[in-house]
């Protein structure tokens, strides 16, 4: 769940990454899933500087980064941030990401106390079980104008 750690940028050198928008934070999510679909939607709203891009990883340009990355692109548990040329996976990339985005979740920091194998395994508890819980939902399918602008792809 974690990202093979790669130098920043590395993913220029791998022929099957589609160019992109490197200037941005990128998120790479589960286009199927409900809470995938409030993330990024909420990411949105609070997206005050128009820092952050999404693809899901159905789509051409996800599927390669995570496969760059040594993540599987066919398991929803699967969530990929790029920032400054730099991934992050599971939950250090949530963390990393809700801190940026506002300053509320900067507590939740205090999470990362927690030995990395504990952090991945309350991660993938979640994760795996959130069809269950939240259901599924088309993050592509009638998105608002705001969540649309930053879909890529």
């Amino acid at each position: 769940m974690r990202p093979a750690d790669r130098s920043a940028y590395s993913y220029r050198d791998d022929d099957r990454v589609p160019e992109f928008d490197e200037g941005r934070i990128l998120l790479v999510m589960d286009g199927d899933c409900a809470l995938c679909s409030a993330a990024a939607r909420r990411i949105a709203a609070l997206d005050r500087y128009d820092e952050v891009r999404i693809t899901t990883m159905q789509r051409p340009l996800g599927r390669a980064l995570l496969e760059h990355y040594d993540l599987d692109a066919h398991d929803p548990a699967t969530w990929l941030m790029l920032r400054d040329g730099q991934a992050r996976g599971s939950l250090d990339a949530i963390l990393t990401l809700g801190a940026h985005l506002h300053p509320a979740f900067r507590p939740l920091g205090v999470l990362r106390v927690l030995p990395v194998r504990v952090q991945d395994w309350l991660y993938a508890r979640i994760a795996r079980n959130r069809y269950a819980m939240f259901g599924r939902d088309d993050l592509c399918a009638l998105p608002s104008p705001e969540l649309r602008r930053r879909l890529v792809e």
